[in-house]
């Protein structure tokens, strides 16, 4: 299992950490979101190794023009991952799995450069 890259490729965040993996000669698969859709069993295990609160993204403009009875049901795991299941784009990115099996969220090449062994 090598790297796999979610995210949607628009996404600023997404692109730098494309970018860095690609400049650091780290070879990566990308998944998009919005053409390949959120494959539900890695769903859960991103759930599981960052929890929903941390996956949930709400700062971004997909959760700003959610209606309100859209947001308060995803209050909590059951109601949040329904959500990330049927708008992928409230899920925070990206979200990356490791060739470890390890997942995390968000770009962050201090914390990214040892785990492709730089």
């Amino acid at each position: 299992m090598g790297i796999t890259v979610y995210g949607i490729p628009n996404c600023d965040t997404v692109k730098k950490a494309r970018a860095w993996l690609a400049a650091q000669g780290a070879e990566h698969v990308f998944h998009d979101f919005k053409k390949q859709g959120v494959p539900p069993e890695h769903l859960t295990r991103w759930l599981e190794a960052a929890g929903w609160q941390k996956l949930l993204n709400r700062q971004g403009t997909t959760w700003r023009k959610l209606d309100a009875a859209t947001q308060a049901a995803a209050a909590d795991e059951a109601g949040a991952r329904a959500l990330m299941l049927a708008q992928p784009s409230v899920i925070k990115r990206p979200v990356v799995e490791w060739a470890d099996a390890q997942v995390t969220v968000g770009f962050a090449p201090e914390d990214w450069a040892p785990r492709i062994g730089r």
